[in-house]
């Protein structure tokens, strides 16, 4: 059997010696206090310098740090603000032409529409029309119920009335209510047309036709649609 046997090194030790602390040997001024005291101010003006150097330099570059953190954040708010105000510029340069098409179309709406009403109007005036014609056509004794109606505020006897009609009317009334007819001193005038009444009497007179009233409740319907002029 074989054993075999392994040796380790064999580690010397020594003691360590510290290196003085300063190499000038020490100067003794128990003698000398105003050398003392001028090394000590000089020491002293040493250690502010010192100090005011490594301060100085220690702000410069914190204030390098500070300055450019400041001015990055200017920079960035003025490029936001400057990039904000150039794309509203040229927003609204772009917008321009879409702006004078919307006040053009808008125009157009606007005619259109008051065209539209005054169509509107026109149509009302000339179916009332046509319904009057017709209903004076078939009922021509109604006149004499404007008249009656217009007597009631007119000054007078209702024997001194004289109430002017259209040719076609009177003879109208005459040959359909001859009784009714008697009652009242009807008088044909050719200056009137159909529809078309005066009741005149020696104190006043007045238009009781149907004209003058279509017009009045035309006139309030063009102002219900905005069509009379400011």
């Amino acid at each position: 059997m074989t054993v075999k046997v392994i040796r380790g090194d064999t580690r010397q030790w020594r003691a360590y010696r510290f290196p003085p602390r300063s190499s000038q040997p020490a100067v003794d001024w128990s003698g000398d206090a105003a050398g003392l005291q001028r090394v000590m101010a000089d020491g002293f003006q040493q250690g502010i310098e010192k100090g005011y150097q490594d301060g100085l330099q220690q702000g410069e570059e914190a204030g390098r740090q500070a300055g450019f953190e400041q001015g990055r954040a200017e920079g960035l708010r003025l490029g936001r603000e400057d990039g904000r105000n150039e794309g509203r510029r040229e927003f609204e340069l772009a917008a321009q032409p879409l702006e004078r098409i919307s006040q053009t179309l808008e125009q157009y709406l606007g005619e259109l529409e008051h065209k539209r009403r005054q169509e509107l109007l026109e149509l009302v005036k000339k179916v009332s029309q046509q319904v009057i014609r017709c209903e004076l056509t078939l009922h021509p004794t109604q006149l004499l119920a404007l008249v009656e109606e217009a007597l009631t505020s007119m000054p007078g006897e209702p024997e001194d009335v004289q109430v002017l009609l259209s040719p076609e009317e009177y003879a109208r009334i005459k040959a359909l209510a001859p009784e009714r007819a008697a009652g009242w001193k009807l008088v044909a005038d050719e200056r009137l047309a159909l529809g078309e009444c005066r009741v005149v009497t020696p104190q006043a007179e007045a238009d009781v036709g149907c004209q003058q009233r279509l017009d009045a409740c035309i006139d309030t319907l063009a102002e219900h649609l905005h069509l009379t002029e400011a």
